[in-house]
């Protein structure tokens, strides 16, 4: 980045979006078994989520440990407005079935790239997730420009 911050430094960065279905709460390291569980079960799912093209999550695996270090880096980024992401919760529960990550594109600085999955036996929230999402970072985001592959 040229120095150029991801968000307004006044912008009060959301902490939560709730919905009937799920909920959206930063992603932070206490969320890493259930966050590993949910994408070391879905890999095939997400990876042909639109928006991740078969780049992620690696076929290879991940450690629970290498998760964690991901998981504090995202954390990080977070509280440094550098990017958000957020671990989507089932409803009424603290079980990790998604997430979503707000970062600037590596094309262009000024556009936030979105990028969504949740896990395969929940993928009938796939669009409601995008929907929900989409509204909000209309709504409530600073954001001109969002490239976020349609569902």
């Amino acid at each position: 980045m040229t120095g150029q911050p991801f968000v307004p430094s006044d912008f009060v960065v959301p902490t939560e979006l709730t919905t009937p279905r799920f909920r959206l709460t930063p992603l932070g390291p206490e969320h890493n078994a259930s966050d590993y569980a949910a994408w070391t079960d879905s890999i095939d799912h997400i990876r042909a989520t639109p928006g991740f093209q078969g780049s992620w999550p690696p076929v290879d695996g991940m450690t629970a440990e290498a998760n964690l270090g991901d998981l504090q880096r995202h954390a990080n980024d977070f509280v440094q407005r550098r990017g958000f992401t957020y671990t989507v919760l089932e409803a009424g529960s603290a079980e990790v079935i998604g997430c979503v990550y707000i970062y600037p594109s590596r094309s262009d600085e000024h556009i936030a790239d979105v990028r969504s999955w949740v896990r395969a036996d929940r993928a009938e929230l796939d669009v409601a997730l995008y929907e929900a999402v989409s509204s909000w970072l209309a709504t409530l985001w600073p954001f001109g420009t969002i490239e976020y592959a349609s569902r």
